[in-house]
């Protein structure tokens, strides 16, 4: 395709009650094919507030955000949903796994949603993105029974589980310590080009957002210049 994988146009969310709060003022910006894109910002800056619009996890108050030049605006939820299933991946602070699941059940659930692979191809599939990713001699654990660095892995694996054209994560090294946030951010790192595949980035760590090809930094909701460290 031509043109961004995701564009956001003059999007604004805004929470309503007695007094209404802005989180997202106005922005607008592209994200092509093969990038590293990382966001910035003071906490409550509304960082984490576009990236769920981004990928589709909120719905603007205005403006629209196009996936593969799909307007997604007044789009029916199931619609946006199977958007979400077929093009993007998430990857969080916390990992989400399921406790009572295995690592590999819990890889298999995106692509179980999405019914696109039979149940043989799917387990196929979830251990190679394991083994890929280290695990898969832990395939069979569940989340307790692994380190928070193997969690996290664990959690990248499913977020590429559909092949999805763009990862989006939410401080997803916030909760490791340093060893095992160079690890995830190193495999991160790698996912970057891979069939064109994007990678966004929420961080507060200025030392992981210089790794990145493109930085935005969000201050109040809108986009700000980059400050000097």
């Amino acid at each position: 395709m031509s043109g961004p994988l995701i564009e956001a146009r003059n999007i604004t969310r805004v929470l309503p009650g007695e007094v209404e709060t802005t989180l997202i003022n106005g922005i607008d910006l592209a994200i092509n094919a093969g990038e590293f894109v990382a966001i910035t910002g003071p906490s409550g800056s509304g960082k984490s507030s576009l990236m769920y619009l981004l990928g589709l996890l909120d719905s603007p108050t205005s403006g629209d955000i196009l996936v593969e030049g799909r307007s997604t605006a007044g789009m029916p939820e199931d619609e946006r949903a199977k958007l979400r299933l077929e093009t993007l991946g998430f990857v969080f602070q916390f990992h989400f796994l399921l406790a009572e699941f295995s690592a590999l059940d819990n890889v298999m659930l995106p692509m179980r949603a999405l019914e696109k692979r039979t149940p043989a191809e799917m387990e196929a599939h979830a251990m190679d993105l394991l083994t890929r990713l280290g695990l898969k001699e832990h395939a069979h654990k569940r989340p307790d029974q692994m380190s928070g660095g193997q969690r996290q892995r664990v959690a990248i694996a499913r977020a590429l589980a559909n092949d999805p054209k763009v990862i989006l994560a939410d401080e997803p090294t916030g909760n490791l310590d340093t060893a095992s946030t160079d690890q995830v951010f190193g495999i991160i790192r790698t996912l970057v080009g891979e069939g064109g595949r994007s990678v966004i980035v929420v961080t507060h760590d200025p030392h992981l957002a210089a790794r990145a090809s493109r930085r935005l930094h969000v201050v109040d909701g809108k986009l700000a210049p980059i400050p000097t460290e």
